[in-house]
């Protein structure tokens, strides 16, 4: 097959769905409002739908990575924003490793983020 791609955009559930939404929007994510229920977040081109859906296995399964030009700035910048504290949610700090660096945020739900940068 020939991909000519535009964008991949993942579906997430969340918990409590107005406390995910806050989150990400604390997080610098734009939220564009699609439905009661549903939501879509962007940054720049990417995106990822957000849903007033919850499924323990499915959620707390759920990762995604976003690739940032410097994880450890990333990193302090999530600090900055005191997400452990207003959330209750776990922030990790950043590990480099052989293939690049990375720095991990579970969301108030349970979706894991990689923060992350491949080395070239």
């Amino acid at each position: 097959m020939n991909h000519k791609a535009i964008s991949i955009r993942p579906f997430i559930g969340a918990k409590d769905f107005e406390v995910s939404r806050n989150f990400y929007k604390d997080l610098g994510f734009e939220e564009g409002v699609l439905d009661p229920k549903f939501s879509v977040f962007k940054t720049g081109d990417l995106a990822f739908y957000l849903q007033d859906y919850y499924d323990k296995s499915w959620i707390e399964n759920t990762m995604i990575f976003l690739e940032v030009e410097d994880v450890d700035d990333y990193y302090n910048q999530l600090l900055t924003l005191n997400l452990t504290e207003k959330y209750g949610v776990k922030l990790t700090p950043t590990r480099h490793l052989d293939w690049g660096s990375e720095c991990f945020l579970h969301d108030p739900s349970g979706v894991l983020w990689h923060f992350g940068k491949f080395n070239k």
